[in-house]
């Protein structure tokens, strides 16, 4: 397939272009504001199908919404007597009679005119990854100012914000050119339904999980885990890294590095030849043990029946250790190197209620 991608070099189409990037059956035609008429002709005459994205979103001088008409009627025109399929990404606000929706219609008619297969995307606010801040959407701008300690303008709060993920929107691109939906409207799933309050306070969220609280939102589902990826896109290089924490004392080091809100904990330590670590039992928290390098013997004594228990384990095979609650442990250090261990608990340590209670093995 030969793709013309028109606002090739825009947030969506470099979405676009970046997943079919792996994709050996597909050659892309990008067209961009550079773009000369004798190219943008010589790709559509090649075209196997159209991703039409190009249009104004913030006019800047000598442009106007109504451009967004007049650039598609040109690529209509070339298009017309011809069964090229045309994915178009029109606007939400086609319905609501301002000058961008009705440029927005215009060239909705103009390719339904062309007779092609038209799927039509009346999209909402877009974000993701790539996105311009103060320019393609609010949470651009958010994560843009916040990934670098600045100010964030709100009006509003309580405002409602309608939101699709530009990996949803590709997806959906991707499943319409091979072939997998009908033309005619199509709508992306899932939208989210937000304000820009609640958006701009996930976001400072984030920022403050990374060196402070070290307490990560609830990433791995839905609008927080899009948010988090678009978040994360734009820190600025010298950000890709934060410090945490070391604890360090003469048997090693204990370093925590993420908290969930219920999951638990990540961190590892450290033990020098001969130390031993632990030697406390729980009555409910589980710990799950990862030897990275070195040897270590576990110990167990059962609180009520002093049954005992040893396990040896090293950084030479991938095996997990479990810690059972009733049960007092501890993990010694029986190699010549310093040992290195993962640990995972299933809840965050509280002071106040710890659930540790010195025992020896």
């Amino acid at each position: 397939m030969k793709l013309v991608v028109t606002g090739a070099d825009g947030f969506i189409g470099k979405n676009l272009l970046l997943a079919l990037k792996p994709r050996t059956d597909v050659t892309c035609l990008p067209i961009t504001r550079s773009s000369s008429d004798a190219d943008i002709s010589n790709a559509l005459a090649e075209a196997d199908a159209v991703v039409h994205l190009a249009g104004i979103n913030r006019p800047k001088e000598g442009e106007s919404y109504s451009d967004n008409t007049t650039i598609t009627q040109k690529l209509a025109r070339l298009l017309s007597g011809r069964s090229v399929p045309v994915i178009y990404t029109s606007s939400t606000q086609v319905t609501r009679g301002n000058e961008y929706g009705n440029s927005k219609l215009g060239a909705e008619d103009a390719l339904r005119a062309t007779g092609c297969p038209l799927y039509l995307y009346r999209l909402p606010n877009v974000f993701g990854k790539f996105a311009r801040p103060n320019y393609n959407s609010a949470v651009a701008t958010f994560c843009h100012n916040i990934a670098r300690d600045l100010p964030i303008t709100i009006h509003d709060p309580s405002a409602a914000l309608t939101l699709v993920y530009i990996d949803d929107v590709v997806s959906s691109f991707l499943a319409a050119l091979d072939g997998k939906l009908s033309p005619g409207l199509v709508e992306i799933d899932p939208i989210y339904a937000t304000t820009v309050g609640e958006v701009a306070e996930q976001i400072k969220a984030f920022r403050n999980c990374r060196g402070g609280s070290l307490l990560i939102e609830r990433v791995g589902t839905g609008l927080t885990r899009a948010l988090y990826a678009t978040y994360v896109s734009a820190l600025p290089p010298d950000a890709f890294r934060y410090g945490v924490t070391e604890h360090c004392d003469p048997r090693g080091k204990f370093v925590e590095m993420l908290r969930t809100p219920d999951c638990g904990q990540f961190s590892f330590f450290t033990a020098h030849p001969g130390i031993t670590r632990g030697s406390h039992y729980h009555h409910t928290k589980t710990e799950k043990f990862l030897v990275i390098s070195g040897r270590a013997r576990f110990g167990f004594r059962h609180m009520v029946t002093g049954e005992r228990y040893e396990i040896e384990t090293s950084g030479e095979r991938a095996e997990i250790v479990e810690t059972v609650p009733g049960w007092t442990h501890d993990i010694t250090n029986i190699g010549t190197t310093e040992m290195v261990v993962m640990l995972w608990a299933n809840e965050i340590f509280d002071r106040d209620k710890p659930d540790t209670y010195a025992e020896p093995v």
